[in-house]
């Protein structure tokens, strides 16, 4: 490692683990997004040693978190060494969308919102900083509607 410490901020899209059996360090990717485009999201690993933020991470942590980690960047020395940031302060920045009581919820894949209603198949999708993205009409076709979103941002079509 060397001696310079960065900060990032991310998003939590997945669960920590722990990175040992008692549960001391923990593990995680942070998915960090520049734009509202898919193609400009890094994933990276991160790694805690600390016993009591591992301790933390594994128990309050949960996907959709946004973050503001700091720590050192390990680059990779040989073509077998992950790159991987070490964290040693960590902050929640904004916690997910809470989860309503009723039949409607919303989710967070990256830098988009979808709103999903058990009345209705089609699903809203906005982006994190409320543009609209517009309306699939069933969950699977959420795939198609971002791509033709980002399409149009790139070529600057509406």
């Amino acid at each position: 490692m060397n001696d310079s410490i960065i900060t990032l901020d991310g998003f939590l899209d997945e669960e920590t683990v722990p990175g040992d059996a008692q549960g001391t360090t923990a593990r995680f990717r942070l998915t960090i997004s520049p734009s509202d485009d898919t193609i400009d999201e890094t994933m990276l690993p991160c790694v805690i040693t600390d016993p009591a933020l591992a301790f933390s991470v594994l128990t309050e942590l949960v996907p959709g978190d946004e973050l503001r980690l700091t720590g050192h960047l390990q680059l990779p020395q040989s073509s077998g060494q992950p790159l991987c940031l070490y964290v040693l302060t960590l902050e929640t920045l904004t916690p997910p969308p809470a989860q309503s009581t009723s039949e409607v919820r919303i989710e967070r894949n990256g830098p988009y919102l979808y709103v999903f209603d058990a009345d209705h198949t089609h699903v809203p999708v906005w982006t994190e900083t409320g543009a609209w993205v517009g309306v699939a009409e069933d969950p699977g076709a959420i795939t198609y509607l971002l791509a033709d979103f980002e399409r149009r941002q790139s070529t600057g079509s509406s």
